[in-house]
C-alpha cells in the first residue's frame, strides 16, 4: 500500500495551476450539476467541512461520521466529512472547526493546511468549502449522539487503491445516474463526500507522479 506522510498532503494542496473541478468531476454522479444556475434567485448558503489529518496505526488517516437520522436533513443517514453551516461572523475554518467540536468532541489543537475547491450541492443549496487540517495526536472521539451514529476512519492511502471504487447504476426518479463510490470500511461513500476526496486522491496522486 503506498505510503503517504504530511510532506505528501503539503505538496498536494500547493499544486499550481490544478484543476479541483476537473478532478471531483470523477467521482461525481452522473448526471451532476457542478455549478448552481445563474438564473437561481438569491445567494447559496455557505457551509465547510473538515478533512482532519491525523496519525492511526504508523500512517495518516481521515475521519468520517456516519450522519444520525433527522427527518429535517437531506444528508441524513449519509457518511460524510465533519461539518455543517456557516454562522454569521465566521470564516470557513471557523466553521469548520467548530463544526468538529461539536459533532466529533475535538479538543486537541489543529493545525490548517489549506482548502480544496469549493463544491455546490444542489439539493440544500449550500457552497461548501472544505478546509484540510492536521493534529499530532490520534484524537479520542467524543461524538454527540444526537447528530452521529458512528465514527468511521480512513487511511488516507485508501483512496489511491483502486479495488476500493466502484460505480453502479441507482435510480433517479423515471431515470437512472451513475454513481461512483469509495468503499470505506463497508460503507459507500459517494456524492458530495467522494467529489471532495476524489480532488485529494488525484492531488496526491499527481504529487507522486
Amino acid at each position: 500500500m503506498t505510503f503517504l506522510t504530511l510532506a505528501h498532503i503539503r505538496a498536494a494542496l500547493s499544486l499550481p495551476d490544478f484543476d479541483g473541478e476537473a478532478a471531483q468531476r470523477l467521482m461525481a454522479p452522473r448526471p451532476r450539476v457542478m455549478r448552481r444556475a445563474t438564473g437561481r434567485a438569491g445567494l447559496p448558503r455557505q457551509a465547510s467541512v473538515l478533512v482532519l489529518l491525523f496519525p492511526a496505526d504508523g500512517e495518516l488517516a481521515f475521519v468520517l461520521v456516519h450522519r444520525a437520522a433527522n427527518p429535517h436533513d437531506v444528508h441524513s443517514g449519509q457518511i460524510g466529512l465533519p461539518g455543517g453551516a456557516q454562522e454569521a461572523g465566521e470564516t470557513p475554518e471557523d466553521t469548520a472547526l467548530r463544526e468538529a467540536r461539536e459533532e466529533l468532541g475535538l479538543t486537541i489543537p489543529v493545525e490548517l493546511l489549506g482548502r480544496l475547491t469549493s463544491l455546490y450541492i444542489p439539493p440544500s443549496d449550500f457552497m461548501v468549502v472544505p478546509v484540510v487540517g492536521h493534529v499530532a495526536q490520534h484524537p479520542a472521539w467524543q461524538p454527540d449522539d444526537s447528530e452521529v451514529e458512528a465514527v468511521v476512519e480512513c487511511p488516507v492511502a485508501w483512496l489511491l487503491d483502486d479495488t476500493r471504487k466502484s460505480v453502479e447504476d441507482w435510480p433517479a426518479g423515471a431515470a437512472t445516474m451513475q454513481v461512483p463510490w469509495y468503499n470505506i470500511a463497508g460503507h459507500k461513500v459517494w456524492g458530495a463526500t467522494a467529489i471532495i476526496l476524489s480532488e485529494l486522491e488525484q492531488r496526491l496522486r499527481a504529487v507522486q507522479g
